[in-house]
């Protein structure tokens, strides 16, 4: 039966993520447990989700479940209405579905930046060019923007962003914006602004809830567009896509301003207290948002085993051996125990607490 599926050449190697410490656990077999994994960019504080119906387990999430989940992210989005909003089951399975949705063209991903783009572009039979900024995407039918940027944080003013949907939608074309990092940062969203029902396809923007919220295992993410294109991709996603405690949560957590509010505080609070950390360490900040910074280091392959020695994962870059990505801590424990590595060598030989 082996003759009914096509599978395409393997890629090269597979993309390195965050988050798997199944490897450096066999690399640094003498780390202390439990490790410290500050390799994802994922809230350590979680939302403090509420208690699910046990029908929720036991039975097919109904079609008013999913109304009430894309009315709560189109209110917490700011979304036209919930026409433009399609849950699914994370982000990157938008990220890998969108471009089976498109014939094959040229695309343009604006990089450096989070990997699986242009790799699912790529897979799917487009021509993609990484570009350094909004002003090499050329003519590129289709473009890429990650915006705050993974692994740096860059950003683009609203009115740059616009101008380039706007140039996208005027030859027929695509703007594909993903907003991961989006929902504890100051800058203003695409999201209102997805075109209305008559003007076509020009923009989807993607959003992500397990980042923001700190439940990345529940597997939820969205994305908004105009409507005809959110119904393409529900179509695609096919029923069922979202699980019934997904979509429970998930509306009760998007609801929930106050909270969100909150968060942004603490963790821009948290994100500062890393950076004088990173310096105090050697590190020159090149970037992130309030989930993650990103520095580099004279000694980053160094610094990336001294800390895997005492058991912290964080994220290194095979481009860029200099370059580290810290993810934020959780408690006083975790902060004193990234301090200890990262403490100036002069302090270190002192025996300094």
């Amino acid at each position: 039966m082996d003759h009914l599926f096509w599978n395409p050449a393997p890629e090269p190697g597979a993309i390195p993520h965050g988050g798997d410490l199944g490897e450096l656990r066999k690399a640094f077999p003498d780390a202390p447990e439990p490790w410290l994994d500050l390799s994802t960019g994922i809230n350590p504080v979680p939302y403090p989700a509420p208690p699910v119906e046990a029908s929720a387990w036991t039975r097919l999430p109904g079609a008013a479940e999913v109304r009430a989940l894309r009315d709560a992210a189109a209110e917490a989005y700011r979304a036209p209405d919930a026409a433009h909003v399609v849950p699914a089951p994370g982000t990157q399975i938008l990220i890998e579905l969108l471009p089976r949705l498109v014939a094959p063209t040229r695309v343009a991903v604006v990089g450096p930046t989070y990997a699986e783009h242009a790799a699912a572009w790529a897979r799917a039979g487009h021509a993609v060019a990484e570009v350094g900024g909004i002003q090499a995407i050329g003519d590129a039918p289709v473009a890429v923007l990650v915006d705050p940027n993974n692994p740096d944080g860059r950003t683009h003013p609203l009115d740059e962003r616009l101008a380039l949907a706007a140039a996208l939608r005027a030859r027929g074309g695509l703007l594909v914006a993903d907003e991961a990092f989006a929902d504890l940062e100051p800058g203003a969203s695409l999201c209102p602004h997805v075109p209305h029902p008559n003007a076509g396809p020009a923009l989807v923007v993607l959003r992500s809830f397990g980042k923001t919220y700190g439940l990345a295992g529940l597997r939820l993410g969205f994305a908004v567009a105009d409507p005809g294109t959110a119904d393409r991709i529900a179509t695609a996603l096919g029923p069922w896509a979202v699980s019934g405690p997904a979509l429970a949560i998930g509306r009760a957590a998007l609801a929930d301003a106050a909270w969100r509010a909150q968060a942004a505080r603490a963790r821009e609070a948290d994100a500062g207290r890393l950076d004088r950390l990173i310096a105090r360490g050697g590190g020159r900040i090149v970037g992130g948002t309030r989930l993650f910074r990103t520095a580099d280091f004279a000694d980053g392959p160094g610094l990336y085993r001294r800390l895997a020695e005492a058991g912290i994962a964080v994220r290194r870059f095979a481009e860029r051996p200099e370059r580290l990505r810290f993810g934020l801590p959780a408690g006083k424990a975790a902060w004193c125990r990234l301090a200890r590595v990262l403490k100036p060598e002069g302090f270190r030989l002192q025996g300094g607490g």
